[in-house]
């Protein structure tokens, strides 16, 4: 029985669990928070345990000079917004994966990355740390990419916003599966 009880909790989690993209509290996020789930969230699936994943966290020290660097990568319009937009979370943590040989194991990295990002957003949500996963422009740029120290062998795939907060989204419904579920015919 006790079987059913954690999977009980746990398709709660699942069910819970949103994205935090805005109104964050003052609460700062802490780097030993962040490596704790981390040291949980490394257990998703990985195809031939490749593990494609690093980070880079930016924390409430670094993240004023780090948006100031990002934005500085955007048109001049365009970079007072973007700095503020990046000081708005009260941490970062950049997603870096390691590039495939071939589609497939670009495919497949990217899958078990995912996978792991899930399971950090759950396991955050269990704490109360919002987490929203941002595939902003800057993401694909190779001037964010040299800033970050991104390797030629890997791309940047997202930034997590993080924070705490106080008041919860509105609950988005999901589409049936029944409405996106069918069965192979022969013939």
């Amino acid at each position: 029985m006790q079987v059913l009880n954690e999977q009980a909790l746990l398709a709660d989690v699942i069910r819970e669990r949103r994205s935090i993209k805005k109104g964050y509290t003052k609460q700062p996020v802490l780097k030993e928070t962040v490596i704790e789930l981390l040291e949980v969230a490394i257990w998703a699936p990985t195809h031939g345990m490749r593990q494609p994943w690093r980070f880079l966290f930016v924390g409430e020290e670094q993240q004023k000079q780090f948006a100031k660097q990002i934005a500085s990568t955007y048109p001049e319009e365009r970079q007072q917004n973007r700095e503020a937009y990046l000081n708005e979370p009260s941490a970062i943590l950049v997603m870096i994966m390691q590039s495939g040989e071939n589609q497939k194991q670009q495919d497949e990295n990217f899958g078990a990355t995912a996978c792991m990002i899930q399971n950090f957003q759950l396991l955050a949500w269990e704490q109360k740390l919002g987490v929203v996963w941002k595939t902003n422009p800057h993401i694909y740029d190779p001037t964010v990419a040299k800033m970050l120290n991104v390797q030629d062998n890997e791309r940047i795939i997202g930034f997590l916003h993080m924070g705490y907060f106080d008041e919860l989204p509105e609950n988005k419904e999901r589409i049936p599966v029944i409405d996106k579920f069918s069965t192979f015919h022969v013939g």
